[in-house]
């Protein structure tokens, strides 16, 4: 994928939905939920600030954020979904 956001943009690749739920039943596409989780794979160069400098990112590739249902734009690039939105978006960063 060569795709590059622009100031403080990050485009994630969404987690897979959920095939069934806890007790055991399988779902059908129609009903499965857009995942709240992903993995970034390219972040802008941060925002830039009125004096002309840019803004430090939070985020950095390879991170694994939560970020709001309705938030972003959702494209498809060689059939992986991925969400392109702002980092101010992003609720929070999953540590390990």
């Amino acid at each position: 994928m060569n795709l590059k956001p622009l100031d403080d943009r990050i485009v994630i690749k969404q987690s897979e939905a959920e095939e069934k739920t806890a007790g055991g039943i399988i779902l059908p596409d129609s009903a499965k939920e857009k995942p709240l989780i992903g993995k970034v794979v390219a972040v802008g160069p941060g925002k830039l600030l009125d004096d002309g400098k840019r803004a430090k990112m939070s985020v950095k590739k390879k991170d694994e954020v939560i970020y709001g249902k309705y938030v972003g734009s959702d494209i498809e690039i060689d059939r992986e979904k991925y969400v392109i939105l702002r980092e101010s978006d992003v609720l929070g960063i999953v540590e390990k």
